[in-house]
């Protein structure tokens, strides 16, 4: 009976595990996307791995951007604005069904980033995730990228 509980427990932790590695696969496309905002199929790949009602969550004002919002401000504006756009992960954490990814974002914006003109200057700031996953798609992303960093890199400040 030791010997079935111990190869019960061996497959299970394989399965977990196979089931943890596929997690962070899908949460890499979202990093793939933002990578390349320009890219069609990184954008399909991003849609094939989020769910219908996936949601990008940045703040507690209740607001909630949809899948197809994200796409179109990821391939219009950050594609336009800052087409050398580099979302470096960093490092993963996994658990049962969350990823949380602490990033790297770097670019150039080509003209005013919310308002402020770097005039050719690059920025490099530190993002979080925390991605939900549920029956092999994210469900959910809350992020926190450090923009206010970003335009001081940008104004010299």
């Amino acid at each position: 009976m030791a010997r079935l509980n111990l190869s019960v427990t061996l497959f299970l932790l394989l399965f977990s595990g196979h089931v943890l590695a596929d997690n962070k696969a899908i949460v890499q496309t979202f990093y793939d996307f933002l990578s390349n905002p320009a890219s069609t199929d990184a954008a399909d790949t991003f849609k094939e791995s989020t769910s219908e009602n996936w949601g990008s969550i940045g703040d507690y004002s209740g607001k909630i951007k949809t899948r197809e919002q994200f796409i179109g401000q990821v391939s219009g504006f950050f594609a336009k604005l800052i087409p050398d756009l580099n979302w470096e992960v960093k490092e993963m954490i996994q658990g049962e069904d969350k990823v949380v990814v602490r990033g790297r974002a770097t670019g150039t914006p080509n003209g005013p980033l919310f308002g402020v003109d770097g005039k050719g200057k690059s920025f490099d700031i530190l993002t979080i995730d925390i991605h939900t996953i549920e029956n092999g798609k994210i469900v959910s992303s809350y992020h926190v990228e450090d923009w206010a960093g970003a335009l001081r890199q940008l104004s010299g400040e």
